[in-house]
């Protein structure tokens, strides 16, 4: 697509969006149906899909939005999957470090419903819902108007519910009990399916209240399903289309995930078969990230550019990496814990580890002996993608599906597939069948593999959701965290980074236990302030 990345990021503002935002929108619907296109300047919402072109664009325009979000008007942060879903997922566990006040109220657990983070979360998230069942209305009219072909018109669709399945997914793990609590009584968030573009759709929306968690779960799911049965295979894409566009792929992959939370293991199982031969991890860690658009291992990332980005105040190289050698090449707000940086599992020689590929350590200016990520690379143009899945994901999924199935054979295979390319000595350190007493030791490592290979990936919250009061391996609660703040000095920071024995310093942001209310985020003020129906149903304690 030649207008990648032009669709500009106003439509979020324009557009009947968050429902949060019905009041405002409401009384002035005439002049908000507009959405900005370069190079088309100005057009109506029913005239944006009347071409292919224009269709073309405004499903780009969904991308965007997912990419950048609009942080408290206008300014792009990587709300919902450009780079927020990832500091958040971080910062919520304790495998990261806050460094600074961006993200302090998350690491620290001190939100509630005015927090900026959580609003914007919820906020972009429902504009990104929107987005998508306006794709999905206007594409379904221009099908019927002979405008697209059948074919172009699956695609889109296809796509659209795939952004929409996982932006509901996305909010509800941060918003509601994980499905093993009581998911038909537990209540989820409201599942959008129609679009805020109408007085009487947000009429409807507005008397619309939160589904299940079960009900969620189910609708995902057919989402998802819906994405796999109409989206375009990645074969037919081309280039960098083939991770930075949706794909009949990257529904599969994404469904082992949901099914994961759901435990069925037999359905991460089946699902993650289908893509057996279509991806391959690479030999390398770091290539999935140096090579970002261009890899075996990749499924679906979200692109950037040096001029369409989350900004020095969001983009992942600007969060996670450092100000050095120069200042533009980061900010480094966000580091590794010592917690999982000195977790035995986790090798010395592992090639994880490799300083100045995957790994820099503070200098002297600045947080020196602290580790950083250095996934992330591009500080000065941000263009690192957003990665939202990868086929190490899909293996380890399976990997614990079959630990808990005692396949010890499947398991230990899935989770070295992984884990032996990291390592500097696959011959003698690889796990074999002895390394395991049982199916339960194995699922351990498998749990702990995903911490390290998913470092700074803003996987750790939703494992620790997903796994409260596990049967083989529980997290009770949120875990305590290293002081926000990190370790200001080298002599600070030399002993807590040591390797050879596990973490035993200080934890200063105290544990969150599972039956505190704080587990979970509340419903942004913003939105019960004009939705009466969820300011009725707003989590306890908030």
């Amino acid at each position: 697509m030649k207008n990648k990345n032009k669709f500009l990021n106003s439509w979020g503002s324009k557009l009947l969006a968050s429902v949060f935002l019905t009041t405002t929108l409401f009384t002035s619907c005439s002049e908000e149906k507009t959405i900005e296109l370069e190079p088309f300047n100005s057009i109506s919402e029913t005239a944006a899909f009347t071409t292919p072109a224009l269709i073309e664009l405004s499903v780009t325009g969904m991308y965007n939005a997912a990419a950048l979000g609009d942080f408290n008007g206008g300014n792009p942060r990587g709300y919902i999957f450009g780079a927020a879903f990832v500091q958040q997922g971080d910062n919520r566990g304790e495998d990261a470090v806050n460094l600074a006040t961006f993200y302090q109220l998350t690491y620290t657990g001190t939100y509630d419903t005015t927090t900026a983070n959580n609003t914007f979360y919820w906020a972009d998230g429902y504009r990104l819902i929107n987005r998508a069942n306006i794709i999905i209305e206007g594409v379904t009219n221009a099908l019927q108007a002979g405008t697209i072909t059948q074919a172009v018109a699956d695609d889109y669709i296809g796509q659209a519910k795939f952004f929409r399945a996982i932006a509901h997914n996305e909010i509800l793990i941060h918003h509601a009990r994980p499905f093993q609590d009581n998911p038909s009584t537990n209540l989820g968030i409201p599942y959008r399916e129609i679009p805020n573009n109408t007085a009487t759709n947000i009429e409807a929306s507005l008397l619309q209240g939160r589904n299940t968690v079960a009900e969620c779960y189910d609708k995902i799911l057919k989402d998802l399903d819906d994405a796999e049965a109409l989206t375009a295979s990645k074969s037919v894409r081309s280039l960098t289309a083939k991770i930075e566009r949706i794909t009949k792929e990257a529904a599969i992959a994404y469904k082992t995930r949901v099914y994961l939370h759901m435990r069925r293991w037999d359905k991460v199982i089946s699902e993650g078969i289908k893509l057996n031969g279509l991806y391959t991890i690479t030999a390398n860690p770091d290539t999935p990230f140096s090579s970002n658009l261009s890899n075996t291992e990749s499924i679906f990332s979200l692109a950037q550019s040096a001029v369409n980005n989350p900004g020095p105040n969001g983009a992942l190289a600007s969060m996670y990496h450092p100000p050095f050698p120069l200042p533009s090449n980061g900010r480094g707000l966000v580091a590794i814990s010592p917690i999982i940086w000195r977790n035995p599992s986790w090798l010395s020689d592992d090639k994880r580890r490799a300083e100045g590929t995957m790994v820099v350590t503070g200098a002297t200016a600045y947080y020196p002996g602290t580790k950083f990520t250095k996934k992330y690379k591009d500080g000065v143009n941000k263009t690192d993608a957003s990665p939202v899945i990868r086929y190490a994901e899909v293996a380890l999924n399976m990997a614990e599906a079959y630990a808990r199935q005692n396949d010890l054979v499947n398991g230990l295979a899935r989770l070295n597939s992984v884990r032996n390319r990291s390592l500097a000595a696959p011959v003698t350190q690889s796990y074999t069948a002895t390394s395991f007493a049982n199916n339960v030791e194995l699922l351990r490592a498998i749990l702990v593999e995903r911490r390290i290979e998913f470092v700074m990936e803003g996987r750790r919250w939703a494992d620790i959701s997903r796994l409260q009061n596990d049967d083989l391996a529980p997290i009770v609660g949120i875990p305590a965290k290293v002081a926000n703040g990190g370790f200001s000095s080298l002599a600070l920071a030399s002993p807590a980074y040591a390797l050879g024995t596990p973490y035993t310093g200080a934890l200063t942001v105290n544990a969150i236990p599972y039956t505190d209310f704080k587990f979970i985020w509340p419903i942004p003020i913003l939105e019960t302030n004009s939705n009466p129906t969820l300011r009725a149903q707003q989590n306890p304690g908030y």
